[in-house]
């Protein structure tokens, strides 16, 4: 039953998390999406920001082709 909205959150941080052209939007989308799946799945938002920012810098840095 909790796979559902699970499933919705990372969806919807999918979609999000990847865009920004520099290293600030790349932050703030990121925190954004993070902060929504939080949200979304009840769980701490100042938490899912500062991991969703962290995890889509990174990304962005790995594969800028894609962001």
């Amino acid at each position: 039953m909790l796979r559902k909205p699970i499933a919705i959150g990372f969806a919807i941080c999918t979609g999000l998390a990847a865009c920004g052209d520099t290293t600030g939007e790349q932050l703030l989308y990121g925190a954004g999406a993070g902060a929504a799946g939080s949200a979304l799945l009840d769980g701490n938002l100042v938490t899912g920001a500062a991991v969703g920012a962290a995890a889509n810098v990174i990304y962005c840095k790995e594969k800028p082709g894609r962001c």
